[in-house]
């Protein structure tokens, strides 16, 4: 999957802060059943917010990126403990995709 530039990091960003958090990672990290959630909800919306568990902040943006690659995504970036994942999906109708013009 191609990387994100940083204009398309910062469009993401902006985007993602009137989200919700939708799903969040407990004990277990980055488990097959949060993988498969995560790759629902990215099918469906694209752009997700992602909770995190408490610890430092290296740990934090490791798990966001581990999460990522298992659901084909992409990290738009880690604000305390809060990822934004990123996948694009062709098949969303147009007014539900991000856009980057």
């Amino acid at each position: 999957m191609q990387e994100l530039t940083g204009r398309q990091k910062r469009h993401l960003r902006a985007l993602g802060q009137r989200l919700t958090v939708m799903v969040s990672v407990g004990v277990e990290g980055d488990s097959d059943a949060l993988v498969q959630q995560v790759g629902r909800l990215l099918a469906a919306h694209e752009l997700i917010k992602v909770r995190l568990p408490a610890g430092t902040g290296t740990a934090r943006r490791q798990l966001a990126a581990q999460l990522a690659d298992k659901a084909d995504a992409l990290c738009a970036g880690v604000v305390g403990r809060t990822a934004l994942l990123y996948r694009p999906n062709e098949g969303l109708p147009t007014d539900k995709r991000v856009s980057f013009d």
